[in-house]
């Protein structure tokens, strides 16, 4: 059974940074699209940042800028490096995975992945 596993969220101020970590089971990570989401209360579950297996990032334009999306294929991990963060930015994020081909597109549709992690918190007070 694959796991996507999420680490890293808490409990920041504004402008403070986190890091997240997503830890994958997969044997083909090196071949999967990594991505991540996030969901406020309230509301539906949005596109962040994606990386390719080819390590070619993609970013919401909400994040543009402050998020950094990275991948280690040794480690079989992606991370997403968030940093000047404003309280909009408060979420339960999520790491999704996909098996890619090399001259696919970025998706970033949450119906494109079929690999979810459980997600973790992620507030940010004022």
């Amino acid at each position: 059974q694959v796991q996507l596993l999420e680490s890293g969220g808490g409990v920041v101020q504004a402008g403070d940074s986190l890091r997240l970590s997503c830890a994958s089971s997969r044997r083909t990570f090196s071949r999967d699209a990594m991505a991540w989401f996030r969901q406020a209360p309230g509301k539906d579950r949005e596109f962040v940042a994606v990386i390719s297996r080819t390590n070619s990032p993609y970013y919401a334009d909400s994040v543009k800028g402050r998020f950094t999306v990275s991948r280690d294929n040794d480690k079989r991990t992606a991370y997403l490096q968030m940093n000047n963060l404003e309280p909009t930015d408060t979420a339960v994020y999520s790491c999704a995975a996909r098996d890619t081909i090399l001259t696919a597109p970025y998706y970033v549709r949450v119906d494109d992945y079929r690999y979810w992690g459980q997600g973790t918190q992620v507030t940010v007070s004022s």
